[in-house]
């Protein structure tokens, strides 16, 4: 089994990449990892099982079981995604139609630790001198960002 965890881990490794390219996101790397990775085992196991690993299993593709293991994977792996979408779609209805699935514009801004907790999980501010980190800090709130500078304000009235 330890080729199957080693060729799982090189695709993972290359779907964490392509979430970048794609853009979608992922902060924990819950697709790529546990979506992408369990797939690519699951379906493996299907190519290199052997019953002299388990004898009570089936061999797979490569160990002359034809294409039943495989079959069998596979039809695992639909019924794990089915079972996960429609699941996730009701809790995700439920959540929707009591408490909301979205925080405010200001919470959002703020962060939700802020909002929700009134204290921040990562203070920078001890470390630099200033509030913030990286480049958030330097970045207004939305509907500042559309009023003009004090300067620019000043010279119009």
């Amino acid at each position: 089994m330890a080729p199957n965890r080693t060729r799982s881990g090189l695709v993972t490794a290359v779907a964490i990449g392509l979430k970048y390219r794609l853009g979608y996101d992922d902060s924990l790397d819950v697709v790529a990892v546990h979506g992408i990775g369990g797939l690519t085992g699951l379906l493996l196991a299907g190519l290199f099982a052997t019953t002299g690993v388990n004898a009570h299993g089936a061999n797979g593709l490569f160990y002359g079981g034809g294409l039943d293991q495989l079959w069998r994977q596979a039809v695992a792996a639909l019924a794990t995604i089915a079972y996960s979408a429609i699941l996730t779609f009701v809790i995700a209805w439920i959540i929707h139609k009591t408490v909301g699935l979205r925080v405010s514009a200001e919470a959002e801004w703020d962060g939700i630790d802020e909002a929700e907790h009134a204290e921040s999980a990562y203070e920078s501010g001890a470390l630099t001198g200033r509030q913030g980190a990286g480049i958030t800090a330097q970045l207004a709130r939305p509907e500042e960002a559309a009023r003009p500078p004090a300067a620019v304000a000043a010279r119009q009235s």
